[in-house]
């Protein structure tokens, strides 16, 4: 594999209207491969979502370098091409969806970039089948459940080909129903189409889906590595402001208070409720 992104010592510094400073970004490098699928944690205020702001151009440096296949956000003559390579998906699915007509949204973006009309039909069918919304194709946006609006969202976004996709708390707006949902296709994306994945979040048990999880905290990458090595570490999470998955929990804390030595890297119920019968079996 090859990087797809890199951030080298990116700072990120907000003005206020009063002339005052607050670093977001505090010398983050970091390195995405193709085809990875790549979880940033972080509390409010960490810094997570002004990074992913980067990826794609929305924001740019105010010191350090960011890379997307080789090409320097900085440069405004790149822009277009960055943005093709690396798209993103936010929060609130309204405020990416602007036809009337499903298919109509899914297409807009394609059209304002003048791909063929046979094209652009192959590609909208395409991506709404990628995503389980193909029978919805002539509905009306308003009329869906939010999980299904964050999935039109997304076949809008694929259908422009890109090689890799932020997406910014996606799940935060919906129900659990609706998470699943676009849990479900997000894995879809990267397993079956191959395109790189970073998943900004603060819910653990989607962090635990990614291959690999970055930890940010005060503007700094904290940590990094696999699920199963960043959430064994529940002290440093906890002093993070985060908390680990459910089933690490309680086994942390029965640990902690009956002075158990139980192994604390179940992700999943089905390894937690292992554990514990294999304890009580003995």
């Amino acid at each position: 594999m090859s990087e797809i992104i890199k951030t080298e010592e990116l700072t990120y510094i907000y003005q206020s209207a009063d002339g005052a400073q607050k670093v977001a970004l505090d010398g983050v490098s970091l390195s995405i491969e193709r085809g990875e699928f790549v979880a940033v944690l972080g509390h409010n205020g960490s810094g997570k979502s002004t990074l992913a702001s980067h990826f794609n151009g929305i924001r740019l440096p105010s010191g350090g370098a960011v890379y997307v296949d080789g090409m320097d956000t900085r440069k405004p003559e790149l822009l277009y091409d960055i943005r093709k390579t690396c798209a993103m998906v936010f929060q609130n699915p309204d405020n990416q969806i602007v036809a009337t007509v499903v298919e109509e949204d899914v297409a807009f973006a394609l059209e304002n970039l003048g791909v063929p009309p046979d094209e652009i039909r192959e590609r909208v069918d395409a991506s709404l089948k990628a995503v389980g919304m193909y029978e919805f194709r002539r509905h009306a946006p308003h009329k869906l459940s939010g999980g299904q609006k964050q999935r039109v969202a997304i076949a809008g976004v694929i259908a422009m080909m890109p090689r890799c996709v932020v997406f910014d708390e996606p799940t935060a707006m919906l129900d659990p129903a609706g998470r699943r949902e676009v849990m479900r296709v997000i894995r879809e994306l990267n397993q079956k189409l191959g395109i790189t994945v970073v998943l900004i979040t603060h819910h653990m048990d989607e962090a635990v889906q990614a291959g690999r999880v970055v930890v940010m905290h005060g503007g700094k990458v904290m940590m990094q590595g696999t699920p199963h090595e960043i959430f064994t570490q529940v002290d440093a999470l906890r002093t993070a402001s985060l908390t680990v998955p459910q089933t690490i929990e309680v086994l942390f804390d029965l640990n902690n208070q009956i002075g158990t030595d139980l192994p604390i890297d179940a992700l999943t119920v089905d390894a937690c409720a292992d554990i514990l019968e294999r304890y009580l079996a003995n």
